[in-house]
C-alpha cells in the first residue's frame, strides 16, 4: 500500500521548544518525529511513501532522500503553502495505483494496526475512513458525529459546537478514485477538514469512523511534544 503524510507544517507553536524546522522534523531522542512515522507505518505494511512538502522541504528531503529502509520516498512539493486540502491533491498525482491508500498527518502518531483499518474500510464499504479518538479536551479538537452503523454524519472543525467525544485521529484510508474529479486547479489553498470532508458528505459519500483506544500524540504543542519520546518508545 502507498501512503501520503502531510508534512508541509511550518511548526511555529514548536518555535519556542525546537529548531526553525518544518513541525515533522523536530528532533525526539536524536531522530526526527517524521523517521518514527516512516519506520511504524513500513511495518505495517506500506512500500511507497509520499511526503506533500512544502516549508523547508529540503531539510526533509536531504535527511530522507529517495528510500527509507525498503521503502521508495517521493515528493509532492509546494510552491506556496496549499493547507492539507491542498497539500493532498497535490500528492495524489504521485500514487502510482489506483488502489485504497493511506492518508497521514504530519505532526501526529497514532498506533493503528493497518490491516484491522483496512478491513474495516472494506466491510463499512466507505470512501474513506477515518480513525478516531476519544477525548475529553472538547476545547482543542474539532466535533464529529457518528450515526448508529459507524459511518460519519457530521464533520465541523469549531470547537465545542457537537456534545462528543471523538476526534480526527489524522490517519485515514481513502479509496484511489475518490478525488479524481477534485483536480488541484490553480494551486489554492484548501482545507481538508473544513472544506473536502464537509464536501464529499454532501455528496453523499460514505465516510466510516474507526474508532481506536490504541496510543496517540499530537507534537503541535510544546505540552504533548514532551511526551512523545515515551509513547513513540513503546511502539519501535
Amino acid at each position: 500500500m502507498e501512503a501520503i503524510i502531510l508534512a508541509g507544517g511550518l511548526g511555529k507553536r514548536l518555535r519556542s521548544t525546537v529548531p526553525d524546522l518544518p513541525k515533522p522534523m523536530a528532533p525526539i531522542k536524536g531522530k526526527p518525529f517524521l523517521w518514527y512515522l516512516l519506520d511504524y507505518w513500513l511495518h505495517q505494511g506500506i512500500n511507497h511513501f509520499i511526503l506533500s512538502v512544502g516549508y523547508k522541504f529540503e531539510v526533509i528531503r536531504e535527511q530522507f532522500g529517495t528510500k527509507f529502509k525498503n521503502a521508495e520516498v517521493s515528493y509532492a512539493i509546494e510552491s506556496k503553502p496549499l493547507g492539507t486540502g491542498g497539500g493532498l491533491l497535490l500528492a495524489i498525482k504521485y500514487l502510482r495505483s489506483k488502489e485504497p491508500f493511506l492518508l497521514l498527518n504530519g505532526d501526529t502518531f497514532f498506533a493503528i494496526n493497518l490491516n484491522n483499518l483496512f478491513k474495516y474500510h472494506e466491510k463499512r464499504t466507505s470512501d474513506i475512513t477515518l480513525s478516531l479518538i476519544e477525548t475529553k479536551d472538547n476545547k482543542r479538537y474539532g466535533g464529529i458525529l457518528l450515526d448508529n452503523h459507524g459511518m460519519i454524519s457530521s464533520i465541523n472543525s469549531q470547537k465545542n459546537l457537537f456534545n462528543t467525544n471523538m476526534a480526527n485521529g489524522g490517519v485515514y484510508i481513502i479509496n484511489g478514485p475518490l478525488f479524481s474529479q477534485h483536480t488541484q486547479k490553480n494551486f489554492e489553498k484548501y482545507s481538508l477538514e473544513d472544506e473536502l470532508l464537509p464536501q464529499l458528505l454532501k455528496q453523499k459519500k460514505r465516510i466510516a469512523g474507526f474508532i481506536s483506544k490504541d496510543s496517540f500524540v499530537d507534537i503541535g504543542i510544546p505540552h504533548d511534544y514532551t511526551l512523545a519520546a515515551d509513547i513513540l518508545s513503546q511502539h519501535m
